[in-house]
């Protein structure tokens, strides 16, 4: 199999392999660094809660620093092919544009009451837009203030643009509840609409 084969898609096929490899990956890098990303909280908490322990990952401050950095590197190289292949292709332009906050609560309320269709997957709606755009948004806000945290000397230049380093940890704290509440409305829509898992499953 070629790399020109997983880009291309087939027709008929909503997500191509390379999209559908990037997401279950992502999704599993990211579920690991948010559980390690509680441990780490629970030993130097930033907010005024500890998260329970059963639903942390390490068992504390060292492996959950192990698991974070291991997850890390894979969620990065990751995120670099998926952006990249997204804008190269123009899969970001079709799909995420326009970005416009009235469809999206038109679309929203029009899901609250049961009415929003699903009949072509391939088109998202004005809630997929601002969602899928706002977590990419998201993943690159808690890439830039992870490295600005792990590495506050070395990327000194990075942490000054966020403030200082505590304001750069709470910044990467944020964005991680932004995208752990945009990972619940996934999932729940996903489970709503069945059709589009199977398709990031299969393809089509």
């Amino acid at each position: 199999m070629t790399a020109r084969s997983l880009a291309r898609p087939r027709r008929g096929t909503i997500h191509p392999l390379i999209v559908r490899l990037c997401h279950w990956i992502n999704a599993v890098a990211m579920i690991v660094m948010i559980l390690s990303g509680w441990a780490i909280h629970n030993a130097d908490p930033i907010a005024p809660f500890l998260f329970p322990d059963r639903i942390t990952l390490g068992g504390g401050l060292i492996g959950g620093l192990q698991w974070h950095f291991a997850a890390m590197w894979l969620l990065f190289v990751n995120g670099i092919l998926y952006l990249a292949y997204g804008f190269a292709s123009g899969r970001f332009a079709r799909k995420l544009r326009p970005i416009s906050l009235r469809d999206a609560v038109v679309d929203g309320l029009a899901a609250l009451r049961g009415r929003l269709g699903h009949a072509d997957l391939s088109v998202y709606n004005g809630v997929q837009r601002l969602l899928y755009a706002g977590v990419i948004a998201l993943g690159v806000l808690v890439v830039a203030s992870g490295l600005s945290i792990w590495k506050p000397v070395q990327f000194g230049w990075l942490t000054w643009l966020f403030g200082d380093f505590d304001v750069a940890r709470i910044v990467h704290f944020a964005a991680m509840s932004g995208i752990v509440l945009f990972l619940l409305v996934h999932v729940a829509m996903s489970l709503l609409v069945p059709r589009s898992l199977l398709a990031m499953i299969r393809g089509a």
